[in-house]
């Protein structure tokens, strides 16, 4: 496990816009599984998987990520919220 002085070297290195060695980013990739597996909020999500977010209560947009990427359960969906608020069909859009 990397120490403090890696993980803010490592971000040093990113606030400078440069990308860090692909070693690094598996490594950084596999502690933020093991740390995120064991939090009780953090569901797992069955792969492939369709990532969409802030729908925003558009549903006619909805019903076009569905024709693109193909409709559930055929097709994974994980969406990351901000689903109404906006758009004028924020009930159908639920």
């Amino acid at each position: 496990m990397p120490s403090h002085a890696d993980l803010d070297r490592q971000i040093e290195h990113l606030m400078e816009c440069k990308p860090l060695p692909e070693a690094e980013v598996k490594t950084l990739c596999d502690q933020a599984r093991a740390i995120l597996v064991e939090e009780w909020n953090v569901q797992p999500v069955k792969c492939p998987v369709t990532v969409c977010g802030d729908i925003h209560g558009q549903f006619y947009d909805l019903i076009e990520l569905f024709r693109i990427g193909g409709n559930a359960p055929d097709t994974n969906y994980l969406f990351m919220g901000d689903y109404v608020d906006r758009g004028y069909y924020s009930v159908e859009t639920v």
